[in-house]
């Protein structure tokens, strides 16, 4: 089973959705890839990348043979995922996996009944049964477990699941606030974090600084 970053996820879990909703505009540009990234509705945690950034990690997962160019796009690159359901890799899901699968990509750790409400634009389950069926085929199909069931947090009613695509181990040690999803980050990301809750610091004292000279001249 591939190993995938926080970015590449996000990447695939973009053509996953856009394939089904919007069928029309896939395969996808750079640009439209970017959007769909970047979009604020329906991802978790959202993101702000440039081109070159999306473009450096479809780069990534081209030589991953997990996207590839469309032979058919023209003049501007368009793209297309090899990630599931092609002739070019092993890994076969039905529409409920599928969706599954894409919406873990997209919005990290979710509940059956989260599933259920979001993934209602890329496939139907009638209750929530199906959603957890679904869960449970995809924790052993064909001998690969690509889901996983996390311990349920302290007051809630139903356990989360996660995709086992990326590494788990930072979303399963870290505390869960109430009613706040947490996201694996890489440790590349963590590093960006660090330095920019840093900066902010930084930033704080000295506009705390300022705020104390001025008040010193006007008293």
């Amino acid at each position: 089973m591939i190993t995938l970053t926080a970015l590449q996820s996000r990447v695939i879990g973009v053509m996953l959705e856009k394939e089904i909703t919007t069928p029309e505009q896939y395969p996808l540009s750079l640009n439209a890839l970017t959007n769909g990234c970047n979009q604020k509705s329906n991802r978790e945690p959202v993101m702000s990348l440039s081109e070159t950034e999306v473009q450096n990690v479809v780069d990534e997962l081209i030589a991953m043979k997990q996207l590839m160019v469309d032979s058919g796009s023209g003049r501007v690159n368009k793209y297309k995922h090899r990630f599931c359901n092609t002739s070019f890799g092993n890994l076969q899901l039905t529409e409920q996996q599928k969706s599954i699968i894409c919406v873990l990509f997209l919005r990290g750790p979710q509940t059956p009944g989260e599933l259920r409400t979001r993934t209602n634009r890329l496939a139907e389950f009638s209750n929530v049964n199906e959603v957890e069926a679904a869960l449970e085929q995809l924790q052993n199909l064909n001998n690969a477990q690509l889901v996983k069931k996390l311990a349920r947090e302290p007051g809630k009613r139903e356990s989360r699941y996660i995709h086992l695509f990326s590494d788990t181990s930072e979303a399963e040690s870290a505390p869960i606030e109430a009613g706040v999803d947490s996201v694996p980050v890489s440790a590349s990301e963590q590093g960006e974090l660090e330095t920019r809750v840093a900066l902010l610091e930084q930033e704080v004292n000295e506009l705390k600084t300022q705020l104390a000279r001025l008040s010193a001249l006007v008293e």
